[in-house]
């Protein structure tokens, strides 16, 4: 689960108003760029249409298989994640926590409502540490650019690090920062007005239903546009980086071996991320410019789940030692994950 459709539901005004700051800033840069480097301008301007261009077949790929699970109903799926024992719910809950392409605004009332009906907050735990870091869509970008050996990497550390924090979640479950982790009055609205999931068993050949048939067109439509937006903005500042960021300075902070590039990434990662989307292009020209393979996986990791879709969908239900606790885990899984990816890469 991840960012990809927080732009859903609200109508097409809503949603216009939404897209308008990435088209807005992107419409600057080019502007800037046609005023003060003309010559940069239209290389900038091949290179993002390129890029998108080549990119094309997977953004496709993806929207449609979003607009099938929504349609179809798919999403009633992710409770069975909460039944059973404890440590089959954690374990549950990281995998589809990792495999499904929710957005994190979506999951907040089923979320409050799981924990107002008793699932214990291991499980939640584990399911929140891992939905934003990947889904099937973001798989395929991130195969498409980086590689899938990066992108298999970073899916094992998305369930890893919800496997870790949801095993400890529940061992510390009666600590102080475990204890009562609730809001007195959680705020279950979503941030992005989204359509409510079908309830029941799925229906796989929903094209016979006229509701479900506008909801898989809503989703492919909103989920492409979103899609665009966002990657023609971070193929844009790609060629930037390429063009007028030093190698050698990239090479000299997040290059090179040890464990400080690593912690450089995700301390960078954190506050400097867009989505998962747009994170991608921007890591393929920093390992183009001699960023460690380590402080790449780092910085999608720590930007992943602290980006402000994850982050709201965990501060507007439980208590701020509890959001921190999240934040650390992550910060400290993000470290292990790029420890591991450049010990292996």
């Amino acid at each position: 689960m991840t960012d990809l459709t927080t732009t859903l539901g609200g109508g097409w005004r809503g949603f216009r108003a939404r897209t308008g700051g990435a088209w807005g800033v992107t419409a600057a840069i080019l502007l800037a760029l046609v005023m003060l480097d003309p010559v940069q301008a239209r290389d900038s301007l091949i290179f993002t249409l390129r890029a998108l261009v080549n990119t094309a077949p997977i953004i496709a790929f993806a929207v449609l298989a979003i607009g099938y699970l929504k349609a179809s109903g798919a999403e009633t799926m992710l409770s069975e994640a909460f039944k059973g024992r404890e440590s089959r719910m954690i374990v549950m809950a990281a995998l589809l926590g990792g495999l499904s392409p929710f957005c994190s605004c979506e999951v907040i009332p089923f979320v409050a409502a799981m924990l107002a009906l008793g699932v214990p907050l291991s499980a939640v735990m584990a399911f929140w540490l891992a939905s934003p870091l990947m889904d099937p869509a973001m798989f395929l970008v991130t195969a498409g650019t980086l590689g899938v050996p990066f992108a298999a990497g970073k899916l094992a550390a998305a369930v890893g690090i919800g496997l870790a924090g949801g095993f400890v979640t529940m061992i510390a479950r009666n600590s102080p920062v475990f204890a009562d982790p609730l809001r007195e009055r959680p705020q279950v609205g979503g941030c992005c007005g989204v359509k409510a999931p079908y309830q029941g068993k799925p229906v796989w050949k929903f094209w016979g239903e006229a509701d479900r048939r506008e909801t898989f067109r809503d989703a492919v439509l909103e989920n492409a546009l979103f899609l665009l937006k966002w990657l023609t903005l971070a193929y844009l500042i790609e060629s930037l980086m390429l063009a007028y960021v030093p190698a050698d300075w990239i090479a000299g902070v997040l290059g090179g071996e040890g464990l400080m590039p690593i912690l450089l990434g995700a301390l960078v990662g954190a506050p400097a991320y867009l989505n998962g989307y747009a994170a991608v292009p921007l890591v393929d020209a920093l390992l183009a410019q001699g960023m460690a393979p380590g402080a790449a996986m780092s910085f999608v990791i720590a930007g992943g789940v602290s980006c402000i879709p994850a982050a709201i969908a965990v501060w507007a239900l439980v208590k701020p030692r509890v959001f921190a606790a999240y934040l650390g885990i992550a910060i400290t899984g993000a470290v292990l994950a790029g420890m591991v990816w450049q010990a292996v890469a």
